[in-house]
C-alpha cells in the first residue's frame, strides 16, 4: 500500500467521524482502526536535504559515514524520526543553497548574526578550537589582535571564526577557497599567517599536505574555541521542530554513550 500524507489521514478520519451510520460502537471502533493504521505503516519519514563543505575529519564523502560531524547529524536526526540525503559541495554554495531552498540543512555552522536571518541555529554539538600557524622560525607573537595587523593572513572566503576577526577591518586577510590553499600559500611565503579548526588543520597537515608539515607550526594561543551547529533553512515550515528534536536527540546521544562511540569509530 503506498503511503499516505498526514492531510489525507486526517481526512479520512474527519469523513469517518461524520458519518450517520447506525453501526454498533464495536464495528465502529475496528474500522476506524483500519483506516488509521493502514496508512501509516506506509507513512514515510520527511527526508531532510542536508549540505557540507569538504572539511575533514568532520566532513567529506570519502571518509567514514562523510566523516564525524556528518555522522553525529545524521543519527541525531534519524533518531528524531528523520531520514536524510548528503550533499558535498564549495562552503559559499552551501550556504546560498540554504538561501535558495536547495538543501534543508547545514551541517557545520559557526555563528554568525548574518546567517541566523536565513537559517535557525541548533545548540552547538560539538567545539571546534581556532589556531594560527605560522612557518617554522618566524616568531610572531599573539596575545590580541592587534599582533596580527603587520602580518597577512590566508583566510577562506565566508568562513566566520570568531565575531572579533571577521569584523577587524585592520587585519590583512586574503581569500581563499580553502584551508589547504592557504597553508601551501604560507609555505611559499605569499602570506604570513593561516588558521584553522586544529583538528581539520592536523588532518590536512597528516595527509595532504605532509610533505610541508615540518615547515609549518602552530601559534600557541587559539584565537577562539567556536561551538559547531547545524542551521536549519527559515524557508522550512518545521525549522525550529527541526533544531528542538536534534538539540533533544543529541542529549540523550550524549547521555547514552552514543554520542562518543562515534568519536571512537572516527579514531578520535
Amino acid at each position: 500500500m503506498s503511503a499516505l500524507s498526514k492531510s489525507a489521514v486526517a481526512a479520512r478520519i474527519s469523513f469517518l467521524l461524520s458519518l450517520e451510520l447506525p453501526l454498533m460502537n464495536g464495528l465502529r471502533a475496528c474500522l476506524l482502526s483500519w483506516l488509521l493504521m493502514a496508512p501509516l505503516y506506509g507513512y514515510a519519514a520527511e527526508n531532510l536535504r542536508l549540505v557540507a563543505d569538504p572539511w575533514p575529519p568532520f566532513n567529506d564523502q570519502t571518509l567514514l559515514n562523510n566523516g564525524v560531524a556528518s555522522d553525529l547529524v545524521t543519527t541525531a536526526l534519524n533518531r528524531a524520526g528523520y531520514t536524510t540525503s548528503y550533499v558535498q559541495v564549495p562552503w559559499e554554495r552551501a550556504v546560498r543553497g540554504l538561501q535558495q531552498e536547495v538543501y534543508d540543512v547545514l551541517i557545520n555552522a559557526w555563528y554568525t548574526d548574518e546567517r541566523a536571518v536565513f537559517g535557525h541555529y541548533s545548540q552547538p554539538y560539538l567545539i571546534n578550537r581556532i589556531r594560527f600557524l605560522q612557518r617554522k622560525g618566524s616568531q610572531i607573537s599573539f596575545k590580541q589582535l592587534s599582533d596580527l595587523y603587520p602580518y597577512s593572513i590566508a583566510v577562506v572566503r565566508g568562513y566566520a571564526y570568531s565575531s572579533e576577526f571577521d569584523q577587524d577591518s585592520r587585519l590583512t586577510k586574503v581569500g581563499v577557497v580553502g584551508f589547504e590553499v592557504g597553508a601551501r600559500m604560507l609555505q611559499a611565503r605569499r602570506v604570513q599567517l593561516t588558521l584553522e579548526d586544529e583538528l581539520v588543520a592536523r588532518y590536512h597537515l597528516s595527509r595532504s599536505l605532509a610533505g610541508i608539515r615540518d615547515q609549518l607550526e602552530f601559534l600557541p594561543q587559539p584565537l577562539s574555541e567556536n561551538g559547531l551547529h547545524i542551521l536549519v533553512s527559515r524557508k522550512h515550515p518545521q525549522h525550529q521542530q527541526i533544531a528542538d528534536a536534534f538539540n533533544k536527540a543529541i542529549e540523550e546521544m550524549r547521555a547514552d554513550g552514543s554520542y562518543a562511540q562515534i568519536f571512537q569509530r572516527h579514531g578520535l
